[in-house]
């Protein structure tokens, strides 16, 4: 009897985990018992009976760091979570539906968890490793100790070889196929022997916090993919270069033959991009037949695979994945270098969008919010609407992660242990870029996002109140650890304190406004006076602004930051101009707004061959992105974000389409094509796509225009010189008579010229 019983609870322990009974628990954080070791991967196993499938099954499903998920042996979550930033408590959770791939009966439920356990400039660890899986509709899917856990085998958590740069969360991918547990995530999977998963609480629960709900869409999978080139099938130990047809965000894969013990290394041409190790991967072999797909993400235009003799290929493929949204935003001209410069701009920042806003996908993948205020409204430009959940998601991150004394960070995440900088900081006068008229309200205005700025105007309140106006009238400068302004010399750091923080309480007055405190807007406003009377008063020399202090040439980067606030009047506007046509001083990060003022100056001629000489180095070089400086050196990156300015400045002067009204509602286009012969322009909004052509013909002046539904358009033809033209609009000629007609083209005048007015109509079937 006795050795019947000890029988029947063998037999318990080792049958797989499946429940009919809900347990008496809500759903757990869980792991291995007694295991938190970093660069850790860990699989759980679920087998569950389902006698009725409801309409929905949605789950939340949240890890520390990254998960794999799999339903009945199918992958249907490739790299789910989100790096661990909401706030400095709390994990983003993913919400899926998975009654899709559900099946009435026995279903069979895998993870794998990648657990980082470091720090990063894009990731707060918690501390500890942690899955958890919450389906409402049926508690028997919830993670708790009926899971099996157990670590993989295959993946190796020893650090050997070069790692990765220090602010890089992530660590490279080690896997040795000859203690592969293949097939572990399938349903007859054998999972016995495995251990009972620890439960760790309940969420909320320490050290995870609150789940906070992903705002951004699960990645898109391109599938797999073959390389440009071909490949050797018996290569004699040297690297095999695949190259890709652009820079992208892929995991490598390779399927081969070979004898066991063999290590492939795999990388790509920018392992080293900004002087520093990046991630790889390495793969030690087992002997027959076998596949791989390297789970971590690499970019580069290439990729190095070292295979040692012995190997035979057969077959090498790449799987690009990216940030879920639509290519919808167009631009062309007659001149290819603007053509050529939008396109490595665009692939410049698709790739700096992922779990958030990078500095580069290299190096660092940090989220600094000056190279975000040029990102996001790049986006706007170039992407379909859901490029604006990224935004939101920065949005909402900078403010939570402010301080009690009300500081904002930069990057996100905020204060932390030591990293190669020391602890994280403030940097100023990107902290104001991201409250100012060019960060948050650009998100208003292109977006129409009203909820997100209300909630986010008591942190901008709470920040301002750091800075003040000294006796001079101006503001006083604020080095927050990290005094930096852009990258370069002869920077003249009082004029762009005050350009910023002007920027910052414009926007402030009207977020407060907008936010239903209109008494907050006096003191914002006389901040703003004193600023503007004593500008002109401290810096203005007659030919250019220059601080006292300053003993170089005139900054272009401070001039032209007085123009893009407002601070600079008209009447200085042409001397301006000639600063900006003989100095060049501005790194890429502030060579935008040094464009931007060229153009709103009227000089889109000086504008565009200004971006000519700048850029020409990255545009007819090699590679299909934009660097981080002027030159590609040992430190600078050969993908930056923050050097796509012309992406939008193509857009917003050139075909000259920008927002009036919240979310485009009402937009202007005036166009400023300078010597541009032709211009077709394609805007994404939430209402629908903006197509504008403009066509110079001889004596004709042909421009077509498509306004979406509930939209309207102000067409300002005043940048243009159209003296003794004829002006042909959606093939019909713009004459006094024309006018007159009722239900066409509608016109009012301002300052003497005529703006046409456009409302958006369905199209009829």
């Amino acid at each position: 009897m006795r050795r019947a019983s000890l029988l029947i609870f063998i037999l318990l322990i080792c049958i797989p985990a499946i429940a009919r009974i809900a347990p008496e628990h809500p759903a757990q954080w869980i792991w291995q018992p007694g295991i938190n070791q970093v660069n850790c991967w860990m699989r759980f196993r679920k087998q569950v009976t389902i006698d009725q499938l409801p309409a929905k099954m949605q789950t939340t499903i949240a890890a520390d760091s990254k998960y794999w998920l799999w339903i009945n042996g199918q992958l249907i979550i490739r790299e789910g979570g989100l790096k661990r930033t909401p706030n400095p408590h709390d994990t983003y959770a993913d919400t899926i539906d998975l009654k899709p791939y559900l099946v009435k009966g026995k279903n069979t439920i895998a993870a794998l968890v990648w657990y980082w356990g470091k720090e990063g400039h894009g990731h707060n660890s918690s501390g500890r490793g942690g899955f958890y899986l919450n389906t409402p509709a049926n508690s028997l899917i919830a993670t708790d100790s009926s899971w099996r856990a157990s670590i993989h085998p295959g993946f190796d958590t020893l650090q050997t070889g070069p790692q990765p740069y220090r602010p890089l969360a992530e660590f490279n991918v080690t896997f040795d196929a000859r203690k592969d547990d293949t097939g572990w995530y399938a349903a007859d999977y054998d999972d016995c022997a495995w251990p009972r998963a620890a439960n760790y609480g309940t969420s909320p629960a320490l050290p995870w916090g609150k789940l906070v709900n992903r705002q951004i869409p699960q990645w898109k999978d391109y599938g797999l993919k073959n390389y440009v080139n071909s490949f050797s099938k018996s290569p004699i130990g040297n690297i095999m270069i695949m190259k890709l047809p652009y820079n992208a965000q892929i995991t490598p894969y390779f399927k081969i033959k070979a004898p066991a013990g063999l290590v492939i290394n795999i990388n790509t041409d920018k392992y080293t991009d900004g002087g520093a190790y990046n991630v790889r991967s390495c793969y030690i072999t087992r002997s027959g037949v076998q596949e791989f797909e390297s789970p971590g993400w690499m970019s580069g235009e290439q990729v190095w695979y070292t295979f040692p003799t012995g190997v035979e290929v057969i077959s090498l493929q790449y799987r690009e994945t990216g940030y879920d949204t639509g290519f919808d935003g167009a631009f062309t001209c007659n001149d290819e270098f603007y053509n050529n410069l939008w396109q490595k701009a665009r692939r410049t920042l698709y790739l700096n969008m992922r779990d958030n806003f990078m500095d580069c996908p290299t190096r660092e993948r940090a989220m600094w919010w000056g190279d975000v205020v040029t990102e996001s409204l790049q986006g706007y430009y170039a992407f379909s609407a859901s490029a604006h959940q990224l935004v939101q998601k920065a949005i909402n991150e900078l403010v939570s992660w402010q301080t009690d004394e009300g500081v904002l960070y930069s990057p996100i995440p905020g204060p932390h242990p030591p990293l190669p900088f020391g602890p994280h900081r403030e940097l100023p006068l990107q902290s104001l870029a991201a409250i100012g008229n060019l960060g948050f309200w650009d998100y208003y205005l292109f977006t129409g996002d009203k909820k997100t700025l209300i909630e986010a105007y008591p942190t901008v309140k709470k920040y301002l109140s750091l800075w003040s106006i000294g006796a001079d009238g101006l503001v006083k400068h604020r080095d927050g650890k990290w005094n930096w302004q852009d990258w370069g010399q002869n920077i003249d750091a009082p004029l762009l304190d005050n350009a910023w923080y002007y920027s910052a309480l414009s926007s402030a007055k009207k977020m407060a406004v907008l936010s239903g405190f209109p008494k907050d807007t006096v003191a914002y406003q006389t901040q703003m006076i004193s600023i503007s009377a004593k500008f002109d008063q401290t810096f203005w020399t007659g030919t250019a602004y220059r601080s006292p202090a300053h003993k170089g040439s005139p900054d272009d980067r401070g001039n032209a930051m007085a123009v893009v606030t407002g601070l600079a009047g008209r009447d200085k506007w042409e001397q301006i101009n000639e600063v900006l046509k003989n100095q060049q001083y501005a790194g890429p990060y502030m060579e935008k707004y040094v464009l931007e003022a060229m153009f709103m100056m009227g000089h889109a001629d000086d504008a565009l061959q200004r971006m000519k000489e700048r850029y020409a180095a990255m545009v007819n070089g090699e590679g299909t992105t934009l660097w981080e400086g002027w030159q590609q050196g040992f430190y600078e990156t050969s993908n930056h974000g923050w050097s796509g300015g012309p992406l939008a400045l193509l857009m917003q002067y050139a075909a000259g389409i920008a927002p009036v009204e919240p979310g485009f509602k009402k937009f202007m286009i005036k166009p400023l094509p300078g010597g541009l012969k032709h211009i077709n322009a394609t805007v994404p909004t939430r209402y629908g796509l903006i197509n504008f052509d403009l066509v110079p013909d001889g004596a004709l002046l042909n421009i077509k225009l498509k306004v979406p539904a509930g939209t309207q358009g102000l067409l300002d033809l005043s940048g243009i010189d159209v003296s003794g033209k004829l002006l042909y609009i959606n093939g019909g000629l713009i004459g006094s008579q024309l006018l007159k007609r009722p239900g066409q083209i509608k016109v009012f005048y301002k300052d003497g010229h005529p703006v046409y007015v456009f409302n958006g109509e369905k199209e009829k079937n």
